[in-house]
């Protein structure tokens, strides 16, 4: 540390937070943005979230001593692929996705040793997407996880992508990327799911008359669905599970309110307030 160049692959909401945090901590010498359009690239200069930037993957990360991949997940492993070739030896990758076996399948096979990966999630998105909505303290006491594994994680690259991010202000845990995978279906996808559910059962006619409550519920529902599409696809398995939990929780709400069992609707509720007071 710092890193003499930083390529952000994808300047949104988190790889202009990435780049923001990078030059205002020090992390990197200089932060270059890779994504498709160049209005929005020349915007996230203004920002100051990159120094300079290229809509050529291979140009943007030819001097780059550390790769941080921000896109959609189902497009983290391709953008790897595409981008390793052109790199220099010793370069890392990193990315930012929530979630992390489909990117670990599509790299498996593909990717050379020699090309080290570190497989990152930094827990710290909003339902505001775009430079436009990033922080250079959005990272900051936030959890990011890192999934190590024997596909390219080589030591020293994981000391070092573990480094990056708490250098960014983040507090880093390890787990294995199925573990990853599951609890984030919990805590991260379900949630998302659960309140897009409860925003389209709601008419318009209704939201006059909202007020906070419904306000945080569906906070998250605000979130790009392109975006989360992809998630619930790359992650299925776990949040079809998770989603089963839900539902059952849901149904034993419903006998209760039916049989109009009183104490165990206040049973139902302070299992779950507990849950909440322990946040």
């Amino acid at each position: 540390m710092p890193f003499e160049q930083v390529t952000v692959v994808g300047v949104g909401l988190i790889g202009g937070s990435v780049g923001l945090a990078s030059r205002a901590r020090g992390v990197a010498s200089r932060v270059v943005g890779v994504g498709r359009d160049p209005k929005t690239l020349a915007r996230a200069v203004e920002l100051g979230a990159i120094d300079a930037f290229s809509t050529d993957l291979a140009a943007g990360v030819r001097d780059a001593d550390l790769v941080v991949v921000c896109t959609p997940v189902d497009r983290i492993a391709g953008m790897i692929l595409a981008a390793a070739p052109h790199v220099r030896p010793g370069t890392i990758f990193t990315d930012a996705g929530s979630t992390k076996q489909n990117i670990l399948c599509g790299l498996a096979g593909k990717l050379p040793d020699r090309y080290p990966y570190v497989p990152a999630h930094p827990i710290a998105g909003a339902e505001k997407a775009g430079v436009e909505h990033a922080r250079a303290d959005l990272f900051q006491h936030r959890v990011t996880i890192i999934t190590p594994t024997t596909l390219g994680t080589d030591s020293e690259a994981l000391v070092r992508v573990e480094a990056f991010w708490k250098a960014l202000g983040a507090r880093v845990v390890r787990m294995s990327p199925e573990e990853h995978d599951s609890v984030l279906a919990s805590t991260s996808h379900l949630p998302h799911a659960v309140a897009s559910g409860v925003a389209a059962s709601t008419p318009v006619d209704y939201l006059p008359l909202s007020a906070g409550g419904f306000r945080d519920v569906t906070r998250i529902a605000g979130g790009d669905p392109a975006l989360w599409a992809a998630i619930f696809q790359a992650n299925r398995d776990p949040v079809l599970s998770a989603l089963r939990v839900f539902t059952q929780h849901m149904l034993e709400f419903q006998r209760l309110l039916e049989a109009g069992d009183g104490a165990g609707l206040v049973r139902w509720l302070a299992e779950a307030k507990q849950v909440r007071d322990a946040l």
